[in-house]
């Protein structure tokens, strides 16, 4: 591989890791670039996961010497995503893709209306959802999120904010921190599985970390300093945009000019 494509997956790894790590939807950037560079889909899908989980140690480190991760919490939803993530990562090449992208666009549409709908819920949290117990409700849903982000991980930090602001009370911030820990976790489990399966390219995903991790670190320390507002307004472009990608949008635009 030419070494300046060695710098666009750099840049590509930053770009994600900091999207990640603040909303969701960075591996629609560097999916589409490891293919591109010639990898199978599914050694690319196993490849990302490289980058991912060095970008989430990261993202946790930082978050927990800022002092907004809370790893009780973080720690007990992770451990149905972290089972949902194995279930994913080995079903994955028995589900339609297509299918799966509309199905995610459509409820990334519903997502941001909820989002433009009722701003302080997403941004102020639930203190006293917070401090009770995951109920087996919030424990099945992430579970079902764990089988996705085992599958595939692009948009599974769009649908754990969901979770995590919805369902267990915390503000952008807080969810933000408590979503890198719950994807460190399953990434890893999931990580196992493909490398089980041969379908990781450790030179390219480890170029990628470099730039995830730089992105995580940057994205980690500008959640809490610029709080959940400019989280919320990011959270907003991306979820339009994937909503966009994944519904092929952009594609019939390109056709049209």
């Amino acid at each position: 591989m030419a070494w300046y494509l060695y710098l666009a997956v750099v840049a590509a790894g930053f770009a994600a890791g900091f999207i990640n790590t603040l909303a969701g939807s960075g591996s629609l950037i560097t999916l589409p670039l490891l293919i591109f560079l010639g990898l199978p889909a599914n050694v690319a899908n196993g490849t990302n996961r490289v980058g991912v989980l060095l970008q989430n140690v990261v993202g946790v480190s930082s978050f927990h010497r800022q002092k907004v991760l809370d790893w009780r919490g973080g720690l007990m939803l992770s451990a149905p995503a972290v089972v949902g993530s194995v279930l994913g990562a080995q079903i994955a090449v028995n589900l339609n893709e297509t299918a799966m992208r509309r199905t995610i666009g459509v409820l990334m549409i519903v997502m941001l209306v909820t989002i433009l709908v009722e701003p302080r819920r997403w941004l102020e949290g639930s203190p006293e959802a917070m401090r009770q117990r995951p109920g087996w409700m919030q424990m099945l849903i992430f579970f079902a999120i764990g089988i996705y982000g085992g599958f595939i991980q692009a948009g599974v930090g769009i649908f754990l904010l969901a979770g995590l602001v919805l369902g267990a009370g915390y503000d952008l911030v807080w969810a933000n921190a408590v979503k890198v820990l719950i994807v460190l976790c399953f990434t890893l489990s999931a990580l196992f599985v493909f490398q089980a399966n041969g379908q990781i390219e450790w030179t390219i995903g480890l170029t990628l970390a470099v730039g995830n991790m730089l992105g995580a670190w940057t994205a980690a320390r500008m959640a809490v300093k610029r709080g959940a507002n400019f989280v919320r307004w990011l959270l907003i472009i991306v979820v339009l945009a994937s909503a966009c990608q994944l519904l092929g949008l952009f594609d019939l635009i390109a056709r049209l000019f």
